[in-house]
């Protein structure tokens, strides 16, 4: 029988459910803040099920390579934004944009440069890069020019490591493995941090898996948060109490000193 090239077409089409399809897990899906809390390494892992079909394709410029797009997203808050000016010799606040939620911390790791793993249409549709994430359109500010505000703040948050791109940072082995490492700074704010795992072709999401990590504060840090929430009147006692007594202190101890 003459060969045929390629030989794909023999077969017939995939069954449903057979799809490519990535599934991940963390390291740890809970980190505690305590008072010596100063960051966290979180190991992003997973596999990518191959469609079998696929793989009976012998000739490789039919079949895409993957890539791997990893997001880390922090709680949501409220920013306000503030532009200055120099009037009268001094800086002063002019404007300001309020933007109703952004993600507290964001990272960003891929196998390949961001924009050669998605396309600026799946980016929109599917809000991947910190970019999509700081969105003029959630200001609740009459500013004229909102965008110049929210550039501002992913710049800010850039420069404090608080958004971070990490490309290359995911390691694909054999189309299957993957894993990456994110470093969650020690200013982390309480909240479910969501992952996201992306199973990318041609800047197209082929597949995605979510997860998250859980945040919060632990031992007596937790206590007092939770008294200043609850109990203000007895929160604010205390805080006045251990004021005294630690002034006290000093001024004994200095006499102390002074004497000896």
């Amino acid at each position: 029988m003459p060969s045929c090239w390629p030989c794909f077409w023999r077969f017939p089409p995939p069954p449903p459910g057979r799809a490519n399809e990535i599934v991940g897990a963390l390291s740890q899906n809970r980190v505690s803040l305590t008072a010596n809390f100063s960051g966290s390494e979180i190991l992003i892992f997973g596999a990518i099920r191959r469609d079998p079909y696929e793989i009976l394709v012998e000739d490789p410029d039919f079949v895409p390579p993957f890539d791997i797009v990893v997001v880390v997203e922090g709680p949501r808050q409220p920013v306000a934004i503030w532009r200055k000016e120099r009037r009268a010799g001094i800086w002063v606040n002019v404007d300001s944009v309020t933007l109703a939620a952004v993600p507290s911390f964001y990272a960003v790791a891929t196998t390949i440069p961001l924009h050669e793993a998605v396309s600026p249409e799946t980016d929109a549709q599917y809000r991947i890069s910190a970019r999509q994430a700081i969105r003029p359109e959630q200001s609740i500010s009459d500013v004229a020019d909102q965008t110049v505000f929210s550039e501002a703040l992913l710049r800010i948050r850039e420069r404090e490591a608080q958004y971070l791109t990490l490309e290359r940072f995911v390691h694909l082995e054999r189309d299957i493995l993957f894993r990456t490492r994110v470093q969650l700074p020690a200013n982390l704010t309480e909240g479910a941090y969501t992952t996201r795992m992306y199973l990318m072709r041609d800047g197209q999401v082929v597949s995605q898996f979510r997860t998250a990590i859980f945040v919060r504060k632990d031992g007596l840090e937790r206590w007092l948060h939770q008294l200043a929430y609850d109990q203000p009147l007895v929160y604010g006692l205390l805080a006045l109490a251990i004021a005294l007594i630690a002034g006290w202190g000093a001024a004994a101890l200095f006499r102390l000193i002074r004497s000896a």
